[in-house]
């Protein structure tokens, strides 16, 4: 049975490959991103998450491999044949960053603003309406603003709407820089770690949003978090990466059992014993669940004998390394005990 994300993809990704020279920062991605879900693009660090995002948003042109964005009413769009700018206002793709980007000078209405600039130009026959005041510029200010309105409400910062973006507290300014995203109308929105400094209750609060824009505006939402509280909570598809290669696809049940993903995550190596293999997935599982881990199960894993260890290259230049010659003698000590002998016939 074909799964939502191969029936009906918003976002489609073919054989993407990206290189920096002599290193391939992702090798090979395939993967697709349905219509109304959440997708998790979740890996170690290092494994070619936000590779993929500068790939998408137009950033960087990658080196092979087909990105293409289907919107409801049938138009398609190739964003690696398209510059960065299109991506936003043709293809209607967003993004946030893992640092926040809010103009902290600016209240929080001014920064919602910005981002219907494009609606707001055209409106004003680029700046010429806006000067003279046509009513056709007023009516789209307007409608820009209702909009900034609804967007503060729904992140619960419409009581803030005229201070300044850099008095908010950390995590209503991640709210408000996914509210700044949604001021720009996507179809496609693309989340950049946005848990990353949250506290449980942020996290919570963050969930509940997501969730709201996914349901509410048959959202396409791809995201990035190492916080697997909130990927296992809020994720409908989950795609995992690992030296930029694809390694697991699938629900988030299924995810979390995968062997691939438990060795990419811990480094359990490939002929490590069973039960040692079982045991350090319960304990990962546990702490994947945000549960308390049993007394059992870490009694398991701390019982269970572990392989005879081997040394590698690595380890032995760490042990070399870790020997400390031995303790010299100053110079400067050295100089003082030795006397200068006397010489015969000479001044004293």
């Amino acid at each position: 049975m074909a799964r939502p994300w191969e029936q009906n993809p918003e976002l489609e990704v073919q054989h993407l490959t990206m290189r920096f020279g002599g290193l391939t920062a992702i090798g090979d991605l395939s993967f697709n991103a349905a219509r109304q879900q959440i997708t998790a693009l979740i890996g170690p660090n290092g494994a070619g998450k936000t590779t993929v995002f500068n790939c998408i948003t137009g950033f960087y042109k990658p080196t092979e491999g087909l990105i293409k964005l289907t919107h409801e009413d049938g138009s398609e769009f190739l964003l690696e044949r398209m510059a960065d700018f299109k991506i936003t206002q043709n293809a209607r793709v967003a993004r946030t960053f893992q640092n926040i980007r809010l103009f902290s000078g600016m209240t929080l209405l001014e920064n919602l603003m910005v981002a219907q600039h494009n609606v707001l130009m055209r409106a004003s026959s680029f700046t010429v309406g806006g000067i003279l005041g046509s009513g056709h510029f007023k009516r789209a200010e307007q409608e820009a603003i209702e909009k900034c309105k609804y967007w503060l409400e729904k992140v619960a910062l419409i009581d803030r709407a005229d201070d300044p973006a850099g008095d908010l507290p950390y995590g209503a300014q991640r709210r408000l820089e996914i509210a700044r995203a949604m001021c720009t109308n996507p179809r496609l929105l693309c989340l950049d770690e946005p848990a990353a400094g949250l506290n449980p209750r942020e996290s919570d609060e963050l969930n509940k949003l997501l969730i709201s824009i996914r349901d509410d505006h048959k959202m396409a939402i791809l995201l990035i978090e190492h916080d697997m509280s909130v990927v296992m909570g809020i994720s409908d598809h989950i795609v995992v990466l690992d030296y930029g290669r694809k390694i697991a696809d699938g629900t988030p049940i299924e995810i979390k059992s995968d062997p691939a993903v438990i060795r990419a995550y811990l480094g359990v190596e490939e002929d490590e014993d069973d039960a040692e293999g079982k045991a350090a997935t319960a304990v990962v599982q546990e702490a994947i669940e945000q549960k308390p881990v049993s007394s059992s199960t870490l009694e398991a894993a701390l019982e269970t004998p572990a392989p005879a260890p081997k040394t590698t290259a690595t380890q032995g230049l760490a042990k070399i390394a870790a020997k400390k010659p031995a303790a010299k003698k100053p110079v400067a000590k050295k100089a003082a005990a030795k006397k200068p002998a006397a010489k015969k016939g000479g001044r004293p």
